[in-house]
């Protein structure tokens, strides 16, 4: 490896990484900030978490490779020509894209990398992270119970506390207990002064030791409501165990999830598809039969008969043809078009639902492929663009790289949507960000190869003098600009 390659590696290496850190880290963000209401309040511990954010992590690699390569490459060019360094290499007589060459070979070498890592670690990831997203959702909330708020986290029994003293809070005032475990309503009650609460084995029970307190319990007649017997009873201490076990994670087959399009891998997602298809296609053979049975058919030997009682009607007078139909035939005939108007409705809609599943898991399939690549158009945009301009650090690039990347994403969104809705065909909506934003990188790189000051106005006057109409314009403008100076 020549010197300049080291140069312009070494100059690019720092701030990929750090850009790759950056942006892994606000994609994470906006990751959790989705799940946050299934998280918070759950008591989940530093080792769920964790692994909650390294699933994460993993899964947003190749979503964060384009935009670390786009802001890496501005910056590591930009701070070239800022310098001063580009314009010295060039004018020892080496071409932008010699100098462009190391960087290009190592976003092709991250472009493959970030497609094996969608094609092998990312299902995994998804799969990890996804069924442990499930397991936390079914949790419950963290026991926390509040004053003179009732509180029915715990299966079979409702709470309320008056007041809560003492450094841990763990000294009650006024406890109200209702017993729901027998399935009676509120017939069980629970009274007491006062109690203390604390958790036994490790927390897997939670004890409430009342004092001064009465049991009232309802006992109604079968026979008679109005008959229904009344208890007291009271009690000077009384011990009452709660289980907690509602309030652990409880993992869940890892199994149930693989079925899922982000837990799969192309040969899996194009099998997925297929099977797909051919239930659709089965589905639409059976429709012609199941649409028959709306109709009433009048049928024939053969096709000479029919033919014969055709001309034989047609030579009967019309005062000979029949009665007209009653008003019932032609309400029964009514509903039965109607019937078939809304079975063809209800079909079409489940044949379209078929067919927007196929098209998500051809979607996954294109994607693991346009993500990819997206890191290579990145690096045709971003490169010759920090040569053109030829400023560093984190302004300029940061401020470019936003715009060029939002566009790729809401094209990227918008193609999946119509390939989804089968506005356009599924391969070239998910292709469309690629197709639009290439010729914007092959523009940018033929400008930095012929030196073109494209943030100039001196270029976009030329620019301008080149189009057809711009001597007519000129002559139109020239006199009213002049005579406006003058007054």
């Amino acid at each position: 490896m020549k010197k300049l390659d080291k140069l312009i590696l070494q100059a690019f290496a720092g701030p990929f990484l750090l850009t790759f850190a950056v942006v892994e880290f606000i994609l994470l963000t906006h990751t959790l900030l989705k799940y946050l209401d299934d998280i918070i309040g759950k008591d989940l511990g530093w080792a769920v978490l964790g692994q909650l954010l390294f699933y994460f992590s993993v899964s947003i690699v190749p979503i964060s490779l384009p935009l670390a390569v786009l802001l890496s490459s501005l910056m590591t060019y930009g701070n070239l020509g800022e310098h001063h360094e580009l314009t010295a290499i060039k004018a020892s007589g080496v071409a932008l894209t010699r100098i462009l060459r190391p960087v290009w070979l190592l976003s092709l070498v991250l472009t493959l990398t970030a497609f094996w890592f969608n094609e092998r670690i990312v299902p995994k990831s998804n799969l990890k992270a996804f069924s442990l997203l499930w397991d936390v959702r079914q949790k419950k909330l963290a026991l926390d119970i509040k004053e003179k708020v009732f509180y029915s986290g715990i299966p079979g029994y409702t709470i309320r506390v008056e007041r809560k003293l003492g450094p841990e809070k763990d000294i009650l005032m006024g406890v109200m207990i209702y017993d729901h475990t027998q399935k009676t309503g509120n017939a069980t009650v629970m009274l007491a002064d006062s109690g203390r609460m604390y958790t036994r084995f490790g927390g897997q029970y939670l004890v409430f030791e009342l004092f001064r307190g009465h049991n009232y319990i309802e006992q109604p007649d079968a026979r008679d409501r109005a008959g229904a017997s009344f208890f007291r009873q009271g009690f000077k201490r009384n011990v009452l165990t709660f289980s907690l076990s509602s309030f652990n994670i409880n993992r869940t087959k890892e199994e149930l999830f693989k079925t899922n399009r982000l837990m799969l891998n192309i040969p899996q997602l194009l099998h997925g598809a297929d099977s797909i298809q051919r239930a659709l296609a089965r589905q639409r053979a059976l429709l012609p039969s199941r649409l028959g049975s709306y109709y009433q058919y009048q049928r024939f030997d053969t096709l000479g008969q029919a033919k014969d009682r055709r001309l034989a009607r047609l030579q009967v007078p019309a005062a000979r043809l029949g009665p007209p139909p009653t008003k019932m035939q032609l309400e029964q005939a009514l509903n039965r078009a109607r019937n078939a108007e809304s079975f063809v409705k209800a079909t079409s809609q489940q044949l379209f639902e078929v067919a927007r599943d196929s098209a998500e898991f051809r979607i996954e399939v294109y994607r693991k492929y346009t993500q990819s690549t997206a890191v290579l158009l990145m690096f045709l945009i971003g490169a010759p663009l920090g040569a053109i301009i030829k400023k560093g650090g984190l302004g300029v690039p940061i401020l470019v790289s936003i715009l060029f990347f939002i566009i790729f994403y809401v094209l990227d969104t918008t193609g999946s949507k119509f390939g989804r809705e089968f506005v356009l065909p599924v391969g070239l909506g998910m292709w469309l960000s690629n197709f639009i934003l290439m010729p914007f990188g092959a523009f940018f790189l033929y400008q930095a190869y012929h030196d073109s000051g494209l943030l100039e106005l001196d270029f976009w006057r030329r620019l301008a003098q080149r189009l057809p109409g711009y001597p007519r314009l000129r002559a139109l403008i020239a006199p009213r600009l002049a005579g406006g100076l003058k007054n």
